[in-house]
């Protein structure tokens, strides 16, 4: 069976002539308060007012400021200078010297505090850990599983136990 495949889902339809229905409304709706302004304006104000309404309606309707459309990005300005902000700016007081640059200090093993070294081993050792990972029993697992692989069950230090292979990277 064939099957039709979308194409151009990304383009809007065209309901009005040229225009998609989302530019139809927002021209519609700035000749709408403009036509409703006319009865209750004088002319030269109403021409003004209609003009700017003309200009941000066709603005709505047709203008893309990186891929996203004009409401968009003025809902996102109004909305950035209507919430309030906190800028906090700490100054330092010149002591007229340069910054000098930190070496980070090179450690001796004896100078490492247990849990460096015991995180060292855990990164480095093939073997486990005595008193940390715990061997329950052989695991009888999948029977497909070539014979050259090995699965312990392991004991967690929180209590879970989990099956895992042992790899040996000789």
């Amino acid at each position: 069976m064939n099957f039709q495949v979308p194409q151009f889902i990304e383009t809007e339809d065209k309901i009005v002539g040229p225009l998609t229905i989302k530019q139809f409304l927002y021209l519609a709706v700035a000749g709408g308060i403009s036509f409703g302004l006319f009865f209750f304006l004088q002319f030269i104000l109403w021409v003004i007012i209609a003009v700017f309404l003309g200009l941000i309606g066709a603005s709505f309707a047709f203008i893309k400021i990186n891929g996203q459309p004009f409401i968009t990005i003025a809902f996102s300005a109004l909305n950035f200078y209507l919430r309030p902000h906190f800028y906090l700016w700490q100054s330092k007081a010149d002591t007229g010297k340069t910054p000098q640059l930190r070496l980070p200090k090179t450690e001796d093993s004896s100078a490492k505090s247990k849990l460096d070294n015991l995180w060292e081993q855990l990164k480095t050792s093939r073997k486990p850990l005595p008193k940390r990972e715990k061997s329950i029993e052989p695991a009888i697992l999948d029977r497909a599983v070539s014979s050259k692989e090995r699965f312990e069950m392991m004991r967690k230090i929180t209590g879970e136990r989990e099956v895992a292979r042992r790899v040996d990277y000789r």
